[in-house]
């Protein structure tokens, strides 16, 4: 061929061969998963094998399976079946793991193994992130996105589709015992040929009518009435309007750099209740006294926002819409003054609305005011249809009054709240193809998530400050862990990688 760029020759034997560290450029990825993960203790973290026993086929060390899978997660490839067959053809993976093969079984059984420790490895990166002062100090944004597991919606079973399912059975029955019927009235071959076929197809379903009503007995034993029969942990969520089997994943994201600074794999069907436990677990893992969070009004609950108050969290969540009254052209409950010297209220007419009783509801203790004066008065037909307008105020209502200040007064922050926590979820279910999991129950999907997030906050900071400066930061940081309490230090940081730590 002429006036093209030619190839070498696959015969060509070369006598110097080239060394893989040629093919791996000094700003390679790759150089900081190594540094990070040398760098760790992992037998203080947990990891099984890091000593070896002393008879038996030698194991691979745990550094080098979990180099494989956080490489194996930055690039979209999750599988072990495919990771297997990365190592055999992929320089770069060739290089982090010294030419090591492992097959398949051997790297699914790390992480199903090891899922604990791997969860600790995500966390010891965010610490680091901290010490590095890549997180904000004082705000964080929690949301919940849905992720599809490993079971198909056929494979779980509801109160509606089980019934669905048993009528369909029961009417196939029917229609094959009149076929049974009808052929008593041919031929004695042709009979007994399409009777026995008949027969067998009418127990098959009678045995699978048996076996619906035992799941439906297990189903309608657990308390969210359904059971998904691959992963027993996944449920039916609804996410954007269209119904899948899987779960519903956490995070608490700063806003200054969009880290993941905690996360938490769950199957509720809805946000709420789930807003004092991730705030918690982001103030633990950004140790710090004092925090805010901004959160959708998914999130709103009473008692969740109590706790989070007593525990030093602030939080801005929008208070959803319950009632239909300003639909109805009729007087809202924010048209109704609270004075708190006289703990009563004021009505749009200026009546006075005293305390009249005390109940107890959803485990909460709920004052109400009324009048007496409503039936004559000349606004009632724009405030209520009833004998009466009630208003209920909840014995710790000044936290949410509180909560709504914030709201009013910053409501910039549902902006921050939109660009700050969408970004990571899109980056994980478009960019690293991680709309779904491969793994099954809580425990290893929670792990699976927890590799998933070690690799987007990885590549976050290495776009953020550099690979030479992770590599540094991460260098300097465990240097000084070593120091202080004399945890194992593999690669001593050189000289000229020093890094300032916070």
């Amino acid at each position: 061929m002429k006036r093209f760029i030619e190839g070498e020759s696959r015969a060509q034997i070369s006598f110097f061969p080239e060394c893989l560290e040629d093919y791996v450029d000094e700003d390679n990825p790759v150089r900081a998963v190594e540094a990070f993960i040398d760098a760790l203790d992992l037998g203080e973290m947990g990891f099984s094998g890091v000593n070896p026993q002393e008879t038996g086929r030698p194991s691979y060390h745990p550094s080098v399976m979990l180099k494989l899978y956080v490489y194996g997660y930055l690039n979209r490839i999750h599988s072990s079946r495919r990771l297997e067959r990365e190592t055999g053809r992929n320089v770069e993976l060739m290089w982090l793991t010294g030419r090591l093969a492992p097959d398949f079984k051997t790297i699914a059984n790390f992480r199903k193994d090891n899922g604990k420790a791997i969860r600790k490895v995500c966390r010891e990166f965010v610490v680091l992130c901290r010490k590095l002062g890549l997180l904000s100090q004082t705000l964080v944004a929690i949301d919940g996105s849905k992720f599809k597991a490993d079971n198909n919606r056929d494979r779980n079973l509801k109160p509606s589709k089980v019934a669905r399912r048993l009528q369909e059975l029961e009417g196939s029955i029917e229609r094959y015992m009149t076929r049974l019927d009808k052929v008593d009235q041919k031929e004695p071959e042709v009979c007994e040929i399409q009777t026995k076929n008949l027969s067998e197809k009418i127990e098959s379903l009678k045995a699978e009518v048996e076996r619906t009503r035992q799941l439906e007995a297990q189903m309608l034993e657990t308390p969210e009435k359904q059971i998904s029969l691959t992963d027993p942990d996944a449920r039916s969520l609804r996410s954007r309007g269209v119904g899948i089997v899987g779960y519903n994943v956490q995070t608490a994201v700063e806003p200054d750099n969009h880290l993941i600074v905690a996360h938490e794999v769950t199957n509720e069907y809805s946000d709420r209740g789930l807003l004092f436990s991730m705030a918690l677990q982001a103030q633990a893992a950004m140790e710090v006294e004092a925090l805010e969070v901004v959160a959708d009004r998914g999130y709103y609950k009473s008692l969740e926002i109590l706790a989070c108050a007593e525990s030093d969290i602030s939080v801005t969540v929008p208070r959803p819409q319950t009632s239909n009254n300003k639909a109805a052209g009729l007087f809202d409950r924010e048209d109704f003054k609270y004075v708190p010297k006289d703990d009563e209220y004021r009505c749009p007419a200026g009546e006075r609305l005293p305390k009249r009783t005390t109940m107890q509801q959803n485990g909460m203790t709920l004052y109400r005011y009324w009048s007496s004066n409503c039936r004559s008065c000349a606004l009632k037909p724009k405030c209520t249809k009833g004998k009466e307008r009630r208003v209920s105020r909840w014995e710790h209502e000044e936290v949410l009054e509180a909560v709504q200040d914030r709201l009013d007064r910053h409501p910039e922050m549902m902006r921050i709240r939109r660009d700050t926590v969408e970004h990571p979820f899109g980056t994980l279910k478009r960019w690293m193809g991680s709309d779904h999991f491969l793994t099954r129950r809580f425990e290893h999907v929670s792990t699976e998530m927890s590799l998933h997030v070690l690799a987007y906050n990885l590549k976050r900071v290495m776009n953020i400050i550099g690979i030479d400066a992770l590599i540094g930061a991460i260098r300097a940081f465990f240097a000084i862990i070593f120091c202080v309490w004399g945890f194992k230090w593999r690669h001593p940081p050189p000289e000229s990688q020093s890094v300032s730590m916070n």
